[in-house]
């Protein structure tokens, strides 16, 4: 038994449909996504292509393409996460840290001795160092993402799967994954 016949045994695949498509846009996979919430999918019914540090450790390859893994049972799989989501994050880093450098600042200065003007101008030399961390922790946060999109894209596409419970539902996804530009859409009869 080789190495990947011994990782297709350890892998655990369940008797359920699933729409597989292919996308060389971001926009359009992240519009199909949006539509399959929207007519009842659940996010834990869609996934996507993990991370290559995981896929290089669960098959061994440095270098594949999208259309062979499509099929394979093996690839290992993520949440999607939209702009929307990284916005958040970014924001969140970038104010968080704000607050707290300005809230570290506000606490040195209030003493009965600080003036008014101290305090503003403690806060303010506290508040930006710390906001300039956030900001920098943010736009690493929102890059890894897009180079996480564009490494899928060099590979062939970015791959969505999705859960398909009945004939509607399989219907339903790939017309919605067909109508976003998806590509090499079809259905194989298991999921992980």
């Amino acid at each position: 038994m080789d190495d990947t016949d011994e990782a297709l045994a350890k892998t655990t695949v369940i008797d359920i449909p699933e729409a597989v498509g292919v996308f060389d846009r971001f926009e359009d996979l992240q519009q199909a996504y949006y539509d399959l919430r929207t007519v009842g999918f659940s996010r834990h019914d869609l996934s996507l292509l993990g991370k290559e540090e995981v896929l290089k450790e669960k098959l061994g390859k440095s270098y594949w393409r999208a259309e062979e893994l499509e099929d394979d049972p093996r690839a290992p799989r993520a949440a999607f996460v939209s702009e929307d989501a990284i916005g958040a994050l970014e924001g969140s880093l970038a104010g968080g840290f704000l607050y707290v450098g300005s809230m570290i600042a506000l606490g040195a200065m209030l003493t009965p001795a600080s003036t008014l003007a101290a305090s503003i101008a403690a806060v303010a030399i506290g508040g930006t160092p710390a906001a300039v961390v956030g900001v920098l922790l943010a736009r690493r946060a929102g890059q890894k993402h897009k180079d996480y999109y564009a490494h899928q894209i060099e590979h062939g596409g970015m791959l969505l799967w999705v859960r398909v419970r009945d004939d509607e539902h399989e219907r339903l996804a790939v017309e919605i994954l067909k109508g976003h530009s998806g590509r090499d859409v079809h259905v194989h009869d298991w999921s992980e």
